[in-house]
């Protein structure tokens, strides 16, 4: 799962990489509309080929539909329960939340800092994705090594040190070099804290457990893109770097007792324990559903 995971993130990265570059070239030759025209029309593609896919047909589990209202409110208590998928949602809640400090200020450091151009924003975001595509292929041999936890902890500290590195940077060398420690400390983390979610969670529950960890992801990038944003500019540039990269180091040891899950481990399967029929089917689910912990 670790292996799949971070492929994923290896083709968004490289189109992170590829995109830049290949947005400026049309700008040069089309003008600044171009790529937003280009962008909008390609994603019929995906329109028609979501509209074209069949999925495989399935028998079902033999219960009755869920209700909208009724499925949410069993995934919150399957998440207020499973202190995994809780432990998992708090890392990643300290991580994001201080990471999106240099997403949020990249732009103003390539203009600001550097007197860089739009083409200079550009290899910074490139050079994010080459360093994520670097840390997906070594992700498995630092996740055998290191484990979940320390793995965290390792690609927090890199994102802090690179946060440090873009407060201070007045060139461009420096800036990629941060860029790359900061793309190569997302995808350890990322995936990491991905795969963490994904093993907490029984089949039956795993969407909605995973839309709870994106809610969190997008939610803390979200709060701190508007905090990081704030203190820019009553503090400067280089103090809300340095504040984020102070509060990811403490969001380590703030956050260090809720552990990580790597791998198989915990059986999540059904216990089999009620019938497949009558009203003892019907106690078995409603039991089944509110996970059973007591």
């Amino acid at each position: 799962m670790a292996a799949a995971v971070a492929g994923n993130s290896v083709g968004i990265n490289i189109s992170r990489a590829i995109g830049p570059a290949l947005g400026g070239v049309v700008i040069g030759g089309l003008g600044i509309a171009a790529p937003f025209w280009l962008n909008a029309v390609s994603n019929f593609a995906v329109i028609g080929a979501l509209l074209w896919w069949r999925p495989p047909f399935s028998h079902g589990s033999g219960f009755p539909a869920e209700r909208l209202t009724g499925a949410l409110a069993v995934g919150f208590r399957h998440a207020r329960y499973n202190p995994n998928l809780r432990a998992s949602m708090l890392r990643a809640t300290a991580f994001f939340f201080f990471a999106s400090a240099y997403w949020a200020l990249l732009p103003l450091v390539a203009r600001n800092q550097i007197a860089g151009s739009p083409e200079t924003y550009g290899l910074l975001l490139g050079a994010i994705g080459v360093g994520a595509v670097i840390g997906a292929f070594a992700l498995p041999s630092m996740k055998k090594f290191l484990g979940p936890d320390r793995l965290v902890a390792l690609g927090t500290l890199g994102t802090a040190l690179s946060t440090i590195l873009l407060g201070v940077a007045n060139r461009p060398a420096l800036s990629l070099a941060a860029c790359g420690i900061a793309g190569i400390s997302w995808i350890a983390v990322l995936a990491t804290l991905n795969v963490s979610v994904q093993v907490s969670l029984p089949d039956w529950v795993r969407g909605r457990g995973l839309a709870m960890f994106v809610t969190v992801f997008f939610g803390a990038m979200t709060a701190g893109s508007a905090l990081w944003g704030t203190l820019a500019s009553e503090l400067g540039l280089p103090a809300a770097h340095f504040i984020a990269a102070a509060g990811a180091l403490g969001g380590i040891g703030l956050t260090w007792r809720w552990k990580l899950q790597g791998g198989p481990g915990i059986d999540l399967l059904p216990s089999m324990h009620w019938p497949s029929s009558g009203s003892d089917d019907r106690e078995g689910r409603r039991l089944w559903t509110g996970i059973g912990h007591r």
